[in-house]
């Protein structure tokens, strides 16, 4: 836990020297009262003596604002660079003193994903915000559910799964739907399709969000190589409309949003220690406690930075579970959320939220096959660069 590891006692008598004697920066800050049952107040500020001052003054008789100077006791502080690492103590100190209520304190709500119901016998994919170990397939976070819903539409144009909330029974009979009527259904309430065709099309909606669109997207561009090749160009222009239709329907979707047991990143920023940066690492979409590289003092030291990060990232615990295939389609064994801690939705939450803030503090990367330490590096080289100067003697004349 990010600890508040500074704080003064408060003396009513003496408070012009106690507010001088707390920092002018930006951190979270817990005021506790001299009666050991009241509940304390936790905040956080951009400006801790400011915050402070307006707590703890002498009240004004015309205003309701809110003050402490009869009630509290001490100050408990921690100074943050960021916004991130503001957020995040945040979280952990409300958690543990309002363990009840810090969601609604915090306005804390599951972020937006999607979800393919791999258990349902018929899958499909849809937006929702609720995770749980159901063996349900989850990608995301997105930026809100609207985001989310206007990607799916396009991303589902496709594919052939089906969108209907209904049972499926089955049933010769059934009319159908429109999508059905549009060829954009298999359609198996009216057994338009096989079991086995409509699974291969859920494989394939799998497959593609589990890349990111890259299997669909390579997937096309060989068959339209081979088509040219076979000197069929009606197929490959056919084929490249299709890629267009594919490229078209992916262009938005974030670089955060993706399978979320594969969600291992390092979320970067600038801590409030000089020439120090806060390596925040998030394995399986889960928040880890973060890693403070103070460069001024790693120069002298014998150890590498990277060998460093090294230690600190390995190994990376995978949401995911080895298990067997299961013996109807081959997805049903390589796919679906088996451990859903209960921080996980919370953890999302924090790093969608700072993802998708604009200005966004700080830099994210990402790890594939292993992690990018060089790229690492370098991007602590951009956050503890100085800002450059503006141009001087103002704008070029005509």
């Amino acid at each position: 836990m990010l600890p508040l590891d500074c704080g003064q006692e408060f003396d009513a008598a003496r408070d012009a020297e106690f507010f001088v004697g707390l920092p002018a920066r930006p951190g979270v800050l817990l005021f506790e009262m001299k009666d050991g049952a009241a509940r304390p107040y936790l905040a956080r500020t951009a400006d801790i003596r400011r915050a402070a001052e307006r707590l703890l003054s002498p009240p004004d008789a015309a205003s309701k604002r809110l003050n402490l100077r009869e009630v509290a006791a001490r100050i408990r502080y921690r100074v943050t660079g960021s916004k991130f690492e503001q957020a995040f103590a945040l979280y952990q100190h409300a958690k543990q003193i309002f363990p009840g209520r810090y969601r609604d304190l915090l306005r804390l709500r599951p972020p937006a994903l999607l979800k393919v119901n791999l258990r349902n016998e018929y899958p499909r994919c849809y937006v929702t915000r609720r995770i749980s170990a159901d063996d349900g397939f989850y990608f995301g976070p997105f930026a809100s559910r609207r985001f989310a819903e206007a990607f799916s539409e396009g991303f589902l144009d496709l594919f052939k799964i089906r969108r209907c909330q209904i049972k499926i029974r089955r049933d010769p009979d059934f009319p159908g739907c429109i999508y059905s009527e549009m060829k954009m259904c298999l359609a198996p309430c009216f057994a338009g399709c096989t079991k086995a065709e409509y699974d291969v099309e859920v494989g394939r909606v799998l497959e593609t969000l589990d890349s990111t669109g890259a299997a669909l997207t390579a997937k096309f561009e060989r068959e339209r190589e081979a088509a040219s090749e076979a000197l069929d160009f009606e197929r490959a222009a056919a084929l490249h409309k299709r890629l267009e239709k594919v490229s078209a329907a992916l262009r938005g979707l974030p670089e955060l949003a993706r399978r979320i047991e594969d969600l291992d990143a390092v979320i970067l920023a600038r801590a409030a220690e000089e020439k120090t940066i806060a390596v925040f690492p998030v394995r399986g979409g889960l928040l880890a406690e973060p890693v403070f590289l103070d460069f001024g003092e790693l120069s002298s030291q014998p150890r590498s930075v990277e060998a460093i990060l090294r230690q600190a990232l390995q190994p990376v615990p995978n949401l995911r579970e080895k298990r067997p295939e299961h013996p109807d389609a081959s997805w049903r064994g390589r796919y679906g959320l088996r451990a859903a801690p209960p921080e996980l939705a919370e953890h999302l939450s924090l790093v969608a939220r700072w993802f998708y803030s604009k200005p966004r503090e700080g830099e994210i990367l990402f790890r594939e096959e292993d992690w990018p330490y060089r790229r690492i590096l370098r991007a602590c080289g951009r956050l503890l660069a100085p800002p450059a100067p503006p141009p001087a003697g103002g704008p070029p004349k005509a």
